[in-house]
């Protein structure tokens, strides 16, 4: 049983990405159009990013108005009570920009710098991942109840499945383009999604081996790190470090280490 205070977190973190979730399902204009671009003209923000962001952090404010709050559209509040929301309305954007199925709402809650609950909601496929630290990792889904998360048994590297993501900046890009080519031959194969917060879960959920990115922000990866973690899954960034924008990994046991080494090698933290 977990305490009060974690419950209450957990519940509002599950309403938010529902509520979130629905509204961007449900709402999205047939005209969607960028609203604004970020790091380059292909790093873009629609107005259902925008409006996503703005119910998740009314909802946390009218319920725990003494919280932190930073949000990937710009929601940034210091708060006073040990409790920070880390959130991403809309993880995978340019996916749901075009009309693709794999975008997410991710809501994490931190308790003095640590994350202690983790949601995301991924509504195309009808599915939600939940944690909490150190009580294991879930889901609901087109299955009955909930399902307990567990990584796959590991494979050898050159039999594992590894996701990636790429940056908007074309000179990054072209350097992760290499770090992959150059990886391609050590694995069974590389897949790209679209988002690091679905990835994470596909990690946690057994349907990848392992996953890395560079560039990533705490709230691409906070509530999925969680998740992952807490279904046996091991994150990390550069060897000895946790994940950062320099590099995120995450693998299963026997996975992690050498591939985290291996992109090492290959310089996948750097330009």
């Amino acid at each position: 049983m977990i305490d009060a205070l974690t419950a209450e977190l957990l519940e509002l973190a599950r309403e938010a990405a529902r509520r979130a979730g629905d509204l961007l399902r449900t709402g999205r204009p047939a005209d969607l159009a960028v609203a604004a671009t970020k790091s380059s003209p292909i790093d873009v923000v629609t107005e259902m990013d925008i409006a996503a962001e703005k119910l998740i952090t009314d909802l946390i404010a009218s319920r725990r108005p003494d919280d932190g709050l930073l949000g990937e559209e710009g929601a940034a509040t210091e708060g006073t009570s040990g409790i920070r929301w880390v959130v991403d309305p809309l993880d995978g954007t340019v996916n749901y920009l075009y009309g693709l199925p794999t975008w997410a709402v991710s809501v994490a809650a931190e308790q003095d710098g640590e994350t202690v609950v983790g949601v995301v909601a991924v509504p195309m496929r009808s599915e939600t991942f939940h944690a909490v630290r150190g009580r294991g990792a879930w889901a609901t889904g087109a299955w009955a109840g909930e399902r307990k998360l567990a990584c796959r048994p590991a494979p050898p590297l050159d039999q594992a499945l590894v996701s990636t993501g790429f940056n908007y900046v074309a000179e990054v890009r072209a350097h992760q383009a290499e770090v992959a080519r150059r990886l391609i031959p050590r694995v069974r194969d590389i897949r790209r999604s679209g988002s690091a917060a679905v990835d994470l879960c596909d990690v946690a959920a057994g349907r990848l081996d392992g996953y890395y990115e560079r560039g990533l922000h705490p709230w691409d990866y906070a509530a999925g790190d969680l998740i992952a973690r807490e279904a046996g899954v091991l994150t990390g960034g550069r060897p000895g470090e946790r994940p950062s924008r320099d590099l995120t990994v995450a693998g299963t046991p026997g996975v992690f280490e050498p591939l985290q080494a291996l992109l090492e090698d290959l310089g996948a933290w750097h330009d």
